[in-house]
């Protein structure tokens, strides 16, 4: 492996530094503060939509469903075992849909 110089080192990272394109990428999050029989009651989530998906941090999805002033009623699509008070829950931006028809 050929040693590089001080100066070509220095030249790399120059270029690696214009061409980097920062990505900001807003989320929507909220904290789980109740969970129970296949509910969980968020706060946070500000623009959540009815029927949205959302995702907990263990990976579960569940349906955005009861919208109050100060918190989401959403359902668990999944045993939600490790989902607990404090859980973190982002929006997905994408609505819950079931395909139908005969080509399903």
């Amino acid at each position: 492996m050929a040693m590089r110089t001080p100066e070509e080192l220095s030249n790399l990272i120059k270029d690696l530094i214009e061409e980097y394109t920062p990505e900001v990428k807003m989320v929507d999050f909220g904290i789980v503060f109740q969970v129970g029989d296949g509910i969980a009651r968020i706060y946070g989530l500000e623009r959540v939509m009815s029927g949205e998906l959302l995702e907990f941090e263990d990976g579960t999805l569940g349906i955005a469903l009861n919208l109050e002033a100060n918190n989401v009623g959403g359902v668990l699509l999944g045993d939600g075992l490790k989902i607990t008070e404090g859980s973190r829950v982002r929006c997905t931006g994408r609505i819950a849909e079931i395909p139908v028809g005969e080509a399903w």
